[in-house]
């Protein structure tokens, strides 16, 4: 079992970057206002983004590189992810 960083687009348009080790129970605390108090009255929320990393430390690492980078920089990392995590980001938004 992995830990993943992801990313939500909020209803207003705007992302939200996380971590997780169980990416279907967070995505379902989000949008049940469990989650992040930013992501609270901001739905529809939308996964984008996913990327899974070795253990709990490389995630907190690279979820602040991630929030780091300008929304223009996190528009590509979404653009260019593998097909895999693509394809899983849409089963889970299903």
């Amino acid at each position: 079992m992995g830990w993943y960083v992801y990313l939500l687009r909020c209803g207003d348009g705007t992302l939200y970057t996380g971590i997780t080790d169980d990416v279907q129970r967070r995505l379902a605390a989000h949008r049940a206002g469990r989650g992040a108090k930013y992501t609270r009255g901001r739905g529809p929320l939308e996964l984008v983004y996913l990327e899974q990393v070795p253990d709990k430390s490389a995630a907190l690492r690279r979820e602040l590189a991630v929030k780091a980078l300008p929304r223009s920089k996190k528009l590509a990392l979404i653009a260019g992810q593998d097909s895999p995590a693509a394809a899983r980001i849409r089963d889970l938004n299903r």
